[in-house]
């Protein structure tokens, strides 16, 4: 039983897939399958990134035939007919005649083809037919349902769309127009355009920095840095290197915060990334951990049947004296014992069970990723938008002593109007007074000087405005602490006006006291400050950010979805257990929680965790449910601290800060709605952001699972009784129990019985947990279950043998024909016995098209010995006596594995 273990090892570590999909991902959503341009040498490309590094930028726009203002129309019409779309080179589509010498080049297929040689060369022709119809069949079945995937793939991956902010000007070249900035399909950028970046985009081509502001990007993609690098607008010095200049920004990374406009230098296989691409997709396809997993699966198996096939070929050898015929059964066993359909079955459950989820509004990025999602016992998500709905309400704007102040909305407004970074909701919530712009007379009365971008260490952003060009004043908005940290003094509205006093023990309590307030009702806080700095000052940083007055709070409210709690009922119901992580305060997120009947089993904030080494923190993300004020490092390392428990955990967020932990987790779950680098990471993307929906999915993703395990238990046991039947036979019998051709056709019937399997009906109970892959209990169910066929198959020997008198080399025809029918009729049934455990045809209904495909090939099985084709199959008319022990056999059959499989239900379960 240990080479099982090992058999289904590699099974067992496809979860730990996701580190190596992070470039390929990026790769994927980049490209829509259209044809690339020509790539770049990496030295002429190392060699122009330098130059458009250390050149002025002048002279670089006029090089690239841009314009200091951006763009226009027309001249990215130009541009975009000779460099072609922004777009990498990817695994093309192969020719269909590659397609299919791929589908057929595999183990079984050459096994069968040198069989099919050997046979013509002995004038057998039949079992040269039968061989090659298996050949034939086998490659047609995998090069259709391929391509069939292939194109749902490419379909599902259209679902999802990436765009980038570009400073466009309307009208033909030279039109006086001024740039606006345009939400545009990436794939249209080219070389010249104005982009604009902030927090959480992706950076879509290889650029020169024009402006920034605090931007730091994370190059770990492209050079495997851990850390975000900082980058400027000032040109590098000649003669460094690409990767080291400081005011470029390459294709695949991602911005972590701050804000900037920057060049666009290269587009498609003409970046860097796109140089690396067509490097990697010039060699041969490796192939995927899941696929190395099943490809495992099938060499073990081969080489199960490479000690196997030898004894059978020896006994037969010496007890009958014909070494060729034995040799001819010796192969023919060996193909019995190969799985040649496993591939297609593996391949078109994965593509069913991807095309079932994209009506349920789920898409699946990689194939593979679907068993993660029917194993997932924990669930780790974010609050904002997840359990709550996406629409954020202004709910109040208050002094610091939570009095109602138009002067916080209008300081607020102030800041979420003019910061250039990524708005989130809670911005557009301010934002949604409108009649605020005309009450401000924002146009006439207000600059922007500068700002300082938010960042999740700070937690907070400021923008600085000019007041009739009189002062500037410094607006500040963020969480409460971190704001509190900066701020010395708290402005007190009275009766006799307005004043600012300093802030002492007493004040900040009182201030932590109504924020804590606000927040047990439900409310999201976010605290305002301002100072007035010199007019004079034109640029800021994060160290402007002190010496503050505070001057109130706006808080938001953010309501539970309808869908949430029936959501979280029915996962929990289904085994999975939810876990919220969350950036947010723990008392609200406490509130939201009742509100949605999630129970709280214990709550551990983000500093709880800075505390805690990795085994404590292992212990208390599995007995804590709730984890608030986390940054995405937090997440990142609870995540990774479930999985070290013994968990499959899925990540659901769509921000920024989750895409640490959506690429640590098993499955990374995102929302179509969600920024670049969230959908990057994701491995599945919800067309919804709905809990329900993942629900669904979640249970799809189970169905598809278990299909596939039930194909691996019935190869498993019913290859290993298959042996015993064989060596028994073979030892005992004076002629071989079946001839070569008669085991192959009973093998192509039975694979075409499977082929059904992906679309079989799956029990409610076996999904009602989650599935893993359990190499012990694999090895234990063959054990179990595979000797079975045997005691029937020895039954049949004995009643062929005594009962109809096939002693002898004259009668071995009567006695293959009677075997023939029996062990295809068994391994039939096999499929129906182990598909489920409870009775089957009775408490459990196998799905219409795989009880067709039995009772087709059953009929069939018992039409070739009993039909005109007879002699052809060299076989014979069985008696009609045959046929009740035909029946009691088959009876005993189903009685004997039933018996065995309660027992083993009650002793061991079923999954």
């Amino acid at each position: 039983m240990s080479f099982l273990h090992h058999l289904f090892d590699r099974f067992l570590h496809t979860r730990h897939v996701t580190r190596h999909f992070a470039r390929r991902l990026i790769l994927d959503t980049l490209t829509l399958g259209r044809a690339p341009t020509p790539a770049t040498s990496p030295d002429l490309l190392s060699r122009e990134l330098q130059r458009a590094a250390s050149d002025d930028l002048l002279p670089l726009i006029e090089r690239l035939q841009s314009d200091p203002a951006g763009l226009s129309d027309a001249q990215a019409a130009a541009a975009l007919a000779q460099h072609g779309p922004n777009e990498v080179e990817h695994e093309k589509p192969l020719p269909a005649w590659l397609h299919l010498w791929h589908c057929y080049k595999n183990p079984f297929n050459v096994l069968l083809t040198v069989l099919a040689l050997i046979s013509y060369l002995t004038e057998d022709h039949e079992a040269t037919v039968v061989i090659l119809a298996m050949v034939v069949l086998s490659t047609l079945l995998r090069f259709v349902q391929e391509g069939r995937s292939n194109r749902a793939a490419e379909r599902l991956k259209s679902l999802v769309s990436n765009t980038a902010t570009v400073l466009r000007r309307s009208g033909a070249e030279g039109a006086a127009s001024a740039a606006t900035p345009r939400e545009l399909p990436i794939h249209q950028l080219v070389p010249g355009d104005h982009i604009v970046l902030s927090a959480g985009d992706m950076i879509p081509s290889d650029c020169r920095v024009l402006t920034a502001k605090d931007l730091f990007v994370s190059q770990s993609a492209m050079t495997g840095e851990s850390l975000p690098v900082e980058k400027f607008a000032e040109r590098s010095q000649p003669g460094t290197s690409a990767l080291d200049a400081t005011n470029l920004l390459f294709m695949g990374t991602n911005v972590v915060s701050g804000s900037a406009t920057a060049l666009v230098v290269a587009t498609g296989n003409h970046t860097y990334f796109g140089t690396l691409a067509t490097r990697v997709t010039a060699t041969d396809r490796t192939p995927t951990a899941f696929q190395a997993g099943v490809n495992s699966v099938s060499w073990l198996l081969i080489r199960f049947a490479l000690v196997m096939v030898p004894i059978v070929l020896v006994v037969n050898g010496f007890t009958k004296g014909d070494w060729l015929e034995a040799f001819l059964f010796a192969l023919s066993v060996a193909v019995g014992l190969t799985p040649e359909m496993l591939p297609m079955i593996v391949t078109s459950t994965l593509a069913k069970g991807a095309v079932l989820l994209s009506r349920k509004k789920v898409v699946v990025k990689r194939l593979d990723a679907i068993q993660n999602f029917g194993a997932m016992d924990v669930l780790c998500t974010d609050k904002t938008g997840t359990l709550t709905q996406d629409k954020i309400f202004l709910e109040r704007h208050t002094d610091v002593f939570g009095h109602n102040s138009d002067e916080v909305l209008a300081f607020a407004y102030l800041n979420s109007h003019y910061q250039s970074g990524l708005k989130n909701l809670l911005d557009h919530a301010v934002l949604e007074h409108v009649e605020l712009q005309t009450d401000l007379r924002l146009a006439q009365d207000y600059r922007k000087v500068d700002e300082v971008p938010f960042d999740f260490v700070r937690r907070r952003m400021s923008v600085i405005v000019s007041e009739r060009n009189d002062h500037h004043e410094l607006i500040c908005k963020g969480a409460v602490e971190e704001m509190l940290d900066v701020c010395t003094q708290v402005r007190v509205v009275e009766d006799s006006g307005a004043q600012d006093l300093p802030l002492d023990a007493t004040l900040r309590a009182r201030v932590l006291e109504v924020t804590r307030g606000l927040n047990n009702e439900g409310l999201r806080v976010v605290a305002v400050a301002m100072k007035e700095t010199p007019p004079h000052q034109t640029v800021y940083s994060v160290a402007d950010e002190s010496g503050l007055t505070l001057i109130g709070y706006v808080a938001f409210l953010d309501p539970p979805k309808e869908s949430t709690a029936p959501a979280l009922k029915a996962l929990a119901a289904h085994g999975v257990a939810v876990k919220v992580l969350t950036g947010d305060n723990e008392l609200v997120t406490l509130k939201v929680c009742r509100e949605v009947g999630l129970a709280v089993q214990g709550v551990l904030l983000g500093k709880d965790v800075d505390a805690m080494d990795d085994a404590t923190l292992a212990r208390a993300a599995d007995t804590h449910n709730v984890f608030a004020k986390l940054s995405p490092l937090h997440k990142e390392r609870l995540v990774r601290a479930l999985r070290a428990g013994g968990h499959v955990v899925g990540f659901m967020g769509d921000g920024i800060n989750d895409a640490p932990a959506l690429r640590a987790a098993d499955i990374g779950i995102s929302v179509d709605s969600a920024v670049d680098i969230a959908k990057e990471a994701a491995d599945i993307i919800l067309l919804e952001k709905s809990l329900m929906v993942l629900e669904e999915g979640v249970m799809e993703g189970r169905k598809t699972f278990s299909n596939m395990l039930k194909y691996i238990r019935m190869t498993a046991s019913s290859n290993f009784g298959n042996v015993f039947s064989v060596l028994v036979a073979s030892a005992f019998l004076p002629f071989l129990p079946m001839l070569p051709l008669h085991l192959l056709v009973q093998n192509l019937l039975y694979d075409l019985s499977q082929i059904a399997i992906p679309f079989d009906n799956v029990d409610e109970e076996l999904i009602r947990n989650p599935l893993k892959w359990n190499p012990g209990d694999i090895g234990r169910f063959m054990v179990f279950f595979g000797p079975i066929s045997s005691v029937f198959d020895i039954t049949t020997f004995a009643v062929m043998w005594h009962v109809f008198g096939a002693n002898n080399v004259g009668a071995q025809t009567l006695f293959q024909s009677g075997w023939f029918v029996v062990g295809l009729l068994t391994q039939t049934l096999i499929v129906h016995m182990i598909r489920t455990p409870k009775l089957p045809f009775v408490q459990s209904v196998a799905s219409v098209p795989l009880l067709t495909a039995t009772v087709l090939i059953m009929a069939v099985g018992i039409f070739i010995p009993m039909g005109p084709l007879a002699g052809h199959f060299k076989l014979q008319a069985l008696p009609l006596a045959y046929f009740p022990w035909l029946v009691g056999i088959l009876a005993g059959y189903v009685l004997l594995t039933t018996v065995m499989k309660r027992w083993y239900v009650r002793r061991y379960g079923w999954q």
